[in-house]
């Protein structure tokens, strides 16, 4: 379907076509310089001493927690409200993902109260997300870690940029952060991903497990420092190849810039929707529009039938729009039990179109519709 205005949208510039073209000119194709530069200028960006790339944010959830020690039976408090790549990382490690509540319709995510409530003797980490790319009330995450003796892996699938209450990066605080750079994501190269530390022993882990736990790897050997290798460990193949380093790199110097233009988007979505009966916008404080940066941009309406009428009219008219599920509603995860306030988002929720391309245009057209079809 051609949509008059989509979800969200991909601008290549043409130095990122040059960029990505360069590197296929000179021939290294795997991981090498150019990943090691994104790692460099990433770690930089975040404010953390280690950066290392791999092929997607599920990968750096799992190398991370691999990395934190968590193991068979181990249990990790997850939001139930997020994407299920890290409730499936939990489990690809052998641990058993807890679901953890909303915490209410002005604040999606993970509910630091009701994560309290499910800890129990085989607990061994949290791993909260910041949904929409707002980060998560981490003092008090880090403070039931520090209770309990717990690592805290972030997931910023959604936030890469994104300050907590302390004006801090999210990512830079904790054990280890989780970055994603897919297609939708506010730093795309396609495929992607980024585990973000200040621990080095933490980060040379997942150093060596992305690239089968070998230790060298090609561009080692290729520039004579080693002339074999050993392998410590069951490792992977989460390397992160050289074309999309060099789009990461060609599109990191407007990131910051088009985060901005994001939060303009935003800024104008509330304002247009100030008032209006029957929609909700969480998060709504101005404090916290300025520290987040934007995956998204969700109204909640009065109920699921509302939510799915307006969804239907918005696509007739050519408007695209989504919704995320509480992990609670997928058949994998249904003998986790009901967490009510997740459900209750996810039946509720809409996200508007957002892109750094969109501007007027685009709020103009989606928030006149909405108006007439709740009119």
């Amino acid at each position: 379907m051609s949509w008059t205005v989509p979800l969200t949208d991909v601008v290549v510039a043409e130095e990122d076509v040059e960029a990505v073209l360069a590197c296929y000119r000179d021939g290294w194709l795997t991981m090498g310089p150019r990943t090691q530069e994104l790692e460099r200028r990433f770690a930089e960006l975040v404010g953390v001493q280690h950066a290392v790339a791999v092929s997607s944010g599920t990968a750096a959830l799992h190398l991370a927690l691999l990395a934190a020690g968590i193991g068979p039976g181990d249990e990790v408090l997850v939001p139930a409200l997020t994407f299920v790549a890290g409730a499936a990382a939990v489990r690809a490690c052998g641990g058993v993902p807890v679901l953890v509540d909303s915490v209410g319709p002005h604040d999606p995510n993970l509910d630091p109260q009701d994560a309290a409530a499910r800890v129990t003797a085989r607990t061994r980490a949290i791993l909260p997300t910041h949904f929409m790319g707002y980060a998560c009330d981490l003092a008090a995450v880090r403070a039931l870690a520090d209770e309990h003796g717990l690592r805290v892996v972030e997931d910023c699938a959604q936030a890469v940029l994104a300050r907590d209450a302390d004006g801090a990066r999210v990512g830079s605080r904790s054990d280890a952060g989780c970055f994603s750079f897919f297609s939708k994501k506010q730093l795309c190269v396609g495929e992607g991903g980024m585990v973000t530390t200040d621990d080095e022993a933490l980060a040379a882990k997942v150093r060596s497990l992305r690239s089968h736990a070998m230790t060298s790897v090609t561009w080692d050997r290729h520039r004579g420092h080693a002339e074999s290798y050993d392998i410590l460990d069951v490792g992977f193949n989460y390397r992160l190849d050289e074309p999309r380093a060099a789009l990461g790199l060609s599109r990191l110097g407007r990131l910051e810039a088009d985060l901005d233009r994001r939060r303009a988007m935003t800024q104008a979505y509330r304002q247009a929707l100030a008032g209006l009966d029957g929609v909700l916008v969480p998060w709504d404080d101005d404090a916290l529009v300025e520290r987040a940066t934007h995956f998204c941009f969700a109204v909640l309406l009065e109920d699921l039938a509302t939510r799915d009428r307006v969804r239907e009219e918005l696509a007739a008219r050519g408007i695209q729009t989504t919704w995320y599920p509480a992990l609670t509603m997928f058949s994998g995860y249904a003998d986790a039990g009901s967490r009510p306030r997740a459900e209750t988002i996810a039946a509720r929720h809409t996200a508007l179109p957002l892109s750094s391309s969109f501007g007027a245009r685009e709020v103009d057209l989606v928030v006149g519709a909405l108006r007439e079809i709740l009119a």
